[in-house]
């Protein structure tokens, strides 16, 4: 059912009402994403993981305006999202760097497009360089810098323009699993400093119960929520934890079944 009540939306930091996605194709119409609705509320911290076919790509590539749906509609904060737009910084797997930009660079880009002034962006952008520990990096080049650093600059990128949400789509995915680890507990600091909504795409449960508040879990053929999983646990959190595991166990049913 659609949402109508202004007043209720608002309160959301993001709203998935009633989202579908048909596509044409030479035989019949291919359903990827069938009536989806959920919500993050402002500040909350909330993981997206789903069996492959389950539209995880498609999902996020409509919630950040790439796409658009063949039913429902998305809301950030109380306006309808139906392009890209400022108040949304997103990260994706590839890092999709300016390579001939230094990391100041990389960094100013969106503040520059915005025209705020030099003095400003300065400011934010050496704050952003101070938050993921990149200082004495600022004039490097991203073929100088190690994967998960270059994740770090598309991070304080994406934070630069302030968004109200960040959207995160297997953002750690290219990386080894040390450095996987390192860029989760550096991504819980900057959420909890920043106090920003986080939607963030990943296929890893132990990932998405070591970062989430919630985590809601997609079937497939056609995508849907199945479920959403409150993750009741203390931070930081490791899989040696009490009750971890039965997180991770409970997440991984739900995909599997």
């Amino acid at each position: 059912m659609a949402i109508e009540d202004g007043e209720r939306v608002a309160e959301t930091g993001v709203r998935v009402d009633g989202v579908s996605k048909q596509y044409r194709s030479e035989g019949s119409p291919v359903q990827a994403l069938r009536n989806v609705t959920f919500d993050v509320t402002k500040g909350e911290f909330v993981c997206l993981v789903g069996p492959s076919g389950s539209g995880k790509t498609t999902l996020f590539r409509i919630i950040a305006g790439l796409e658009e749906p063949t039913k429902g509609m998305v809301f950030l904060g109380d306006a309808p999202v139906k392009e890209p737009g400022t108040n949304m910084g997103v990260v994706f797997q590839e890092y999709h760097l300016f390579p001939w930009r230094t990391v100041r660079g990389n960094i100013a880009f969106g503040l520059e497009k915005q025209g705020t002034p030099a003095d400003e962006r300065t400011e934010r952008v050496d704050r952003l360089l101070e938050l993921i520990g990149l200082e004495e990096f600022a004039d490097s080049y991203p073929n100088q810098l190690s994967g998960g650093m270059k994740q770090r600059v598309g991070i304080a990128r994406a934070l630069a323009i302030d968004p109200g949400l960040l959207l995160m789509d297997e953002p750690f995915g290219a990386v080894d699993a040390q450095t996987r680890r390192m860029l989760q507990d550096e991504l819980l600091e900057i959420w909890q400093e920043t106090k920003k909504t986080v939607l963030f795409v990943t296929h890893d449960v132990e990932e998405a119960v070591r970062l989430a508040d919630r985590i809601v879990v997609m079937s497939s053929e056609p995508g849907a929520v199945r479920e959403t999983v409150t993750v009741d646990l203390p931070r930081p959190r490791s899989r040696s934890d009490p009750g971890f595991g039965e997180y991770y166990e409970q997440v991984l049913d739900l995909i599997r079944e």
